[in-house]
């Protein structure tokens, strides 16, 4: 099956959100779209969703998931701004998001947050394919980045989300809470690396190092050759030193804690209090004496 794959970039973020799609059968699905929030407003904004909106009506497309890779820590997802305009999509992520949702209900102190996974339509599962019309799509999950991290195979296509990047910058962080050095060498080292070299991968962010053009795919023999920090030769224990050094130097991605606590309810925002407005949590963390 030759599917074809629609990218968007958004500059405020570096993230990549895409399309795939059977330009026969008209069959889609979208993969970790942006919904952009000015932190300085506390304002959002449809511009990045209105691009997705406009390629696939433009296409006449018909979306059956809008598919999330990881809970986002540095971008609100734009899944339920989406579902508001294809409506029959489902949203799904990997089941381990639970995970996630009761590390983060807890950093929130959201009490009544319900950490079963219920906000999304579909948990998904690496024992079940995944069906859209024509497309058939596998999960794997990737954890480390997040414990929750899945990627997604499309044929010979695979959306790596933040596990793995272009080989020139190398792969994701795993400082967040519960994210793990170790998972994430095991996951990309004897789960992605074990597909065939010529498998296609999409990354979930490009960050142009250097000041390079923006490129987002390669190949999985290309990584496991030339990626920076992960090669097919490089060991466990090579890896986690790297990473976590690394991870040590690192600033919160700016929009983390206002982006955690929507998507992990699959992009809805608080409920609205009696004067109509949604309120963030943002928890304070005050320097010690």
């Amino acid at each position: 099956m030759n599917y074809q794959v629609e990218a968007f970039f958004d500059k405020a973020t570096f993230t990549m959100t895409y399309i795939v799609f059977d330009d026969i059968s008209k069959d889609a699905i979208i993969i970790d779209p942006v919904w952009d929030y000015d932190p300085a407003a506390s304002k959002t904004s449809r511009e990045s969703v209105e691009k997705v909106i406009s390629f696939v009506q433009e296409k006449v497309l018909k979306i059956h998931y809008i598919l999330e890779t990881h809970a986002h820590a540095d971008h609100l997802t734009g899944a339920a701004e989406l579902k508001k305009f294809f409506p029959d999509a489902k949203i799904g992520i990997g089941k381990n998001i639970t995970t996630v949702q009761e590390v983060f209900s807890d950093i929130y102190n959201i009490k009544d947050f319900n950490t079963s996974g219920v906000q999304f339509d579909v948990l998904l599962d690496e024992k079940t394919e995944l069906v859209a019309g024509s497309i058939k799509l596998k999960t794997i999950f990737t954890p480390g980045h997040t414990p929750a991290c899945s990627s997604y195979l499309i044929d010979n296509l695979l959306f790596t989300g933040d596990a793995l990047f272009m080989p020139d910058y190398g792969t994701g962080r795993c400082d967040f809470p519960a994210g793990s050095a170790k998972d994430l060498y095991n996951s990309i080292h004897e789960k992605i690396y074990k597909l065939p070299d010529e498998t296609i991968f999409y990354t979930g962010h490009d960050y142009m190092p250097n000041g390079r053009e923006l490129k987002y795919k390669s190949t999985i023999g290309e990584s496991k050759k030339n990626n920076i920090q992960l090669k097919e030769e490089t060991t466990e224990d090579e890896f986690i030193q790297f990473r976590e050094a690394r991870d040590a130097t690192l600033n919160a991605p700016r929009l983390l804690l206002p982006s955690i606590q929507v998507n992990i309810d699959a992009g809805h925002l608080p409920l609205e209090e009696e004067n109509g407005v949604s309120y963030l949590k943002i928890p304070i963390r005050a320097e010690d004496n």
